[in-house]
């Protein structure tokens, strides 16, 4: 099963904590991913996979351009229906890491994405609307990101297989 992560990074903490959710979602069987920055998107790889997760820097409490005018010019991609997920950086706490996760969703909800976080169901840690890292705790949210890309590859599976 195919699932794809769609980043934008220009520092690379947000590659970084990409590379980290698909390490997590390779830990589950029978799944492959993809990555994709922003700018290098492969439309028919996204028509294949089953689950997308979207990851921005946060610049000035929402969202990076690059990945607002992905999602406004994507009607060549058809994620309706997808699992959908998202993740941010971070300078500070204060910077609106989640109103840039929110930002996305409403984007994932237009296109007709199943959203998925895992929230607080299956316990600690708790990912209420996305996983976050920030500057502060990048090294430590390592871990909650590669749990993080696990329990949505874990549901792609439950869903899709």
């Amino acid at each position: 099963m195919l699932l794809s992560i769609v980043y934008y990074s220009k520092t690379y903490n947000t590659k970084e904590m990409a590379e980290i959710i698909a390490k997590g979602m390779r830990s589950v069987e029978g799944v492959e991913v993809e990555l994709f920055d922003v700018e290098h998107t492969d439309p028919e790889k996204i028509a294949q996979s089953k689950a997308v997760v979207f990851g921005t820097p946060t610049y000035y409490a929402n969202t990076c351009w690059q990945i607002k005018k992905w999602f406004d010019e994507s009607k060549q991609y058809d994620l309706a229906g997808k699992l959908g997920a998202v993740f941010a950086t971070a300078q500070y706490a204060q910077g609106g890491p989640d109103i840039a996760i929110q930002n996305i969703i409403e984007h994932m909800l237009v296109k007709g994405m199943l959203v998925y976080s895992s929230g607080s169901a299956l316990g600690q840690p708790y990912i209420h609307l996305g996983a976050v890292a920030l500057k502060e705790n990048f090294e430590e949210s390592k871990a909650q990101f590669e749990i993080f890309g696990k329990r949505i590859a874990q549901k792609a599976v439950e869903l899709f297989a």
